[in-house]
Order: C-alpha cells, then structure tokens, then sequence
C-alpha cells in the first residue's frame, strides 16, 4: 500500500523555493522600466542613521506630499540600516518590534496610500553595516518577504562580505527579487569597489561609484577604519564613468547632504551637480524641518528637468579654469544645459564666456555644440529669468562654492 506524503509549512517552503529557483529562466533579468530616468526620493540615513521608527518615517510621507515634493518626482520613501527585528523560525526576516510595532506591511500600505513607494535595506553580507541580519544564505527569503510587504526599493550594502564575490552576490538578489515577483527596484551599494560600471547594467538599477559621504561641501571625514567623502571629492571620482550610465542603469555617488549643514550656496551647488551628473536624487535631511532656502532648492522644477531628462546622458567636465569648471550635458530635442562650478572656498569670481571658445564634440552623446554656427536661448534655471542668446558674449559673477545654471536652446532661425 503506498503511503501518502505529509510536508509541514517549512518543508513546503523550501521545496516551492526549490522548484521557483529551478523554473528561472536560464539568464534573469532585473525588472525593466523603474529607472527610465534616475530616481527621486528620500532616504533615513543621512540624517537619522540608526535612530529611526514608524512614526518618523510616517511623518517624512506626510510631509513629502503636504510640501509637494511627491508632485516634484521625488517618490520612493527608503527607510535604511537597522529596521530589522529577527529571523522567525523559518528564517524569515521580521521588524524590530519597537521601532515598528505594526510591522512594515501596515507601513507600506500607509506609504501607498500617500502616492508614495517604499524602500528597505538589506546587505549582502550576514551582517548590515549596523549589525542587523543580513541576508546572505537568505536571499529568496528575504526578496519574497520584502514582495509580500509591498516593497518597491531596495539598498543592498556590501558590510560583513569577505570572500564574498560581488557579482555573485548581486546577481543573486537580482534573480531572487526577478523571482518573488514583484517589481522592485535595485539599488547596489557596493561603493564602486569591483567597477560595478563595467558589469552590472542588467543587475541593477544603479550602483554606488564611491564610498559614504558626507555632510561637507569639500572635505573628508575620517574614521577608524573608513573614510566618507565631500561633496567635491565625490564629483572629481566620477570622471570616465559618464559612459555606462543611461535609462535603466545609473552611476550612483551617494544620497544628498542638501539640508544637512551645508550652506545655502554649498547646497545649490551639490544639488546642481547631481542633477548634471544624472545622479540618483535620494535627500537625506530632515524633511519636516526645512528652511524655506533648502525648500526652494530641491522643489526646482526647471532643475530638476536637468536631471530627469530623457535622453538619459551624464554630463560633463568639459573645461577648468582656476577655479572655475565649465560642465555641459545633453538634453533632448538638441538643448544643452550649461554649467559654472566656482570650487574656491573665499572668493567670487567674475567672467565673461566667450561661446565660440566652448565649441565641442560629445563622444558619449554623438551630439556637436558649435556655438559660431548655431544661436541658443539662455534660460538661468536659479533666477528663473532668460538672459538673452548665446550671440553675445556673457557676464557672469559666481559666488564662492556655488553655480551659474543655464538651459540652452537652440534659436529658430528665419528664413
């Protein structure tokens, strides 16, 4: 007589783990379509690091919507490091049951129910960088688990990893969020030390060029054992990486310090460099205690449509000059956005741009700029006012760590 076969809940688990893992196709693939331009939002780390709760982050949905920064594009909510309870005795991931007493699924629902997406954090290693779980040996659980909440983020952080091979250990999360189903967006953390550039475009969304920064607009932060970098430090390392950035798959140097300290010039110019570079635009201040200058700088909208351009192309450093960098980025229907990095610490500096001698070739964008045969439009993004065309040359004064910003157009001719 055969005998039937009774699996308990975990065996269960485990078997339709096997048999998701085994059904796979045989390449995965991320999911297509999160990050057709970079991603806008907010993350708890910079400003909150491990001292954060539902409430906190409840109050950073409100307060996303009542300042119009959700209109603005900025729309995935990330809680980060040391959200994390224990492993149940499945080995299913759980919330700190302090921190988050109604657990992160009623979180999401209420961050949905705002028009946001919600982000979490994780790490490859067998601890996060704040001595949370992590999740190697765990990552189909994990992706499951995260699919079950409703998330739609995830930061995956590189703490605890020795011996462990970098693109194993992405592609592993890869195909385990591809096969729990639901559509997250994946954030690699890996502080550019494997030159993620260089293999991960259809691992993830974006991968981190560098490690942490820090609040300081030119600067390093030391210590014991590790380093964060300024704002200007963190710039410079992005040179030659321009080339494997594009929709879908973004070069990333770190969250935002705007907000944090900074002053208002310093922020303006962090911020416009981020969106020269196609940068991720994750804040990291805190969002209900903002001045009305930090406000006016992240809800530029003419700013913004730098960064979120759908051509998709990560400007450039195409002059330096003293103190002054020229940088320029394609945008779509043959307009250009042009920029003026003042990096002096002291001193404003005065300057007439002479448009004939910033004729140049994009190599990345396939795209001329010749300045003597065609006339642009200037638009300046941060006074909001056009400034006449590029057939005469332009005064400029720029304060110390701060920028000029323009939009350039080309001018219909008439025939």
């Amino acid at each position: 007589m055969m005998k039937k076969l009774f699996l308990n809940q975990k065996q269960l688990f485990f078997l339709g783990l096997m048999l998701m893992i085994c059904f796979q196709t045989v390449k995965s693939q991320k999911f297509a379509g999160l990050a057709d331009t970079p991603p806008m939002g907010w993350n708890s780390w910079n400003k909150f690091a491990c001292d954060i709760d539902e409430n906190i982050i409840k109050g950073i949905a409100d307060v996303m919507v009542e300042t119009g920064l959700r209109d603005a594009g900025y729309i995935y909510l990330n809680i980060d490091d040391c959200w994390h309870g224990e492993r149940d005795s499945q080995g299913f991931i759980q919330a700190d049951p302090v921190k988050f007493p109604s657990g992160i699924k009623a979180l999401a629902d209420y961050v949905h129910s705002k028009g946001l997406k919600l982000g979490i954090y994780s790490d490859a290693g067998k601890k996060t960088c704040g001595g949370r779980p992590g999740s190697f040996g765990h990552e189909y659980q994990d992706a499951m688990q995260y699919a079950k909440w409703g998330i739609d983020y995830l930061k995956y952080d590189w703490c605890e990893t020795q011996n462990i091979n970098p693109q194993g250990a992405y592609n592993l999360m890869r195909d385990a969020i591809r096969a729990a189903g639901r559509p997250i967006l994946f954030s690699m953390c890996e502080w550019g030390q494997s030159k993620p550039w260089e293999w991960a475009a259809n691992t993830g969304h974006l991968w981190r060029t560098t490690g942490d920064i820090t609040a300081q607009f030119d600067g390093i932060a030391r210590f014991p054992g590790w380093q964060a970098l300024g704002v200007l430090q963190i710039l410079d390392m992005q040179e030659g990486l321009r080339k494997y950035a594009g929709p879908g798959h973004w070069n990333d140097p770190d969250m935002l310090e705007v907000g944090n300290g900074l002053t208002d010039n310093q922020n303006r110019a962090h911020f416009t460099m981020w969106c020269m570079i196609a940068a991720p635009l994750i804040l990291g201040n805190d969002l209900r205690e903002m001045t009305q200058e930090t406000k006016d700088i992240i809800l530029n909208k003419e700013v913004i449509g730098v960064n979120q351009d759908k051509l998709g192309i990560q400007g450039f450093k195409y002059l330096a000059k003293d103190s002054l960098d020229f940088w320029f980025k394609p945008l779509e229907n043959d307009e250009w956005a042009f920029c003026i990095l003042n990096r002096s610490k002291t001193q404003t500096i005065d300057y007439t741009v002479k448009w004939s001698d910033l004729n140049l070739y994009d190599d990345v964008a396939k795209k001329y700029l010749f300045f003597d045969l065609h006339e642009f439009s200037i638009r300046n993004l941060w006074t909001k006012k056009d400034e006449g065309t590029t057939k005469s040359s332009k005064a400029v004064s720029i304060p110390p760590q701060d920028v000029a910003l323009y939009r350039l157009k080309p001018v219909l001719q008439k025939k």
